[in-house]
């Protein structure tokens, strides 16, 4: 018997070691989600719109942006405050998640063009139906889920929940 914190870490995966397990689940007619992000500091908004996105479909991936990653998307001079491992394992440790990601591109293009997931998961800020790449609210992959006949959501944030929020407020006590 595996132990909790084996079955938590065999959740995070490399992609090129996952294709196989995906192939699987697609034969099964289980359709994949798929949802990106850098959840820093996971917090109350993190775990709805996760536990929402899981909702959408039977598997769950989630893709984590890598430590480089974060740092090209311009959050600050202090992000992240975890480490990518580390906060792989957290989000790893749901138990609506199926497996983990890390990505080191500035975007999760190339994941989810090997992925293909049936579903393509963003927040609020993004809209699904924005076609053009230059827009801040496109959803990257969006196109290529969309041409393999998979879907593009979006989940509305819960206000006043974000890693910024608490990064100020944890400096301002």
């Amino acid at each position: 018997m595996s132990s909790k914190l084996t079955i938590v870490r065999d959740k995070i995966v490399a992609i090129d070691q996952f294709s196989l397990t995906i192939e699987g689940w697609k034969t099964k007619s289980q359709k994949v989600v798929f949802t990106n992000g850098v959840f820093d500091i996971l917090h109350r908004g993190h775990i709805e719109y996760l536990a929402q996105a899981a909702d959408f479909g039977d598997k769950f991936i989630v893709a984590i942006n890598s430590d480089t990653s974060v740092k090209s998307l311009n959050k600050g001079t202090s992000r992240p405050l975890q480490d990518e491992n580390s906060r792989a394992l957290i989000i790893a440790a749901l138990t609506f998640v199926d497996a983990v990601v890390i990505f080191s591109d500035e975007t999760p293009l190339d994941i989810i063009s090997e992925i293909i997931p049936d579903i393509l998961i963003k927040g609020g800020d993004y809209d699904a139906a924005v076609i053009e790449a230059s827009n801040p609210k496109y959803i990257v992959g969006s196109d290529v889920v969309k041409n393999n006949g998979g879907t593009v959501e979006v989940i509305q944030f819960v206000e006043g929940y974000s890693t910024t929020k608490i990064e100020e407020k944890i400096r301002n006590s």
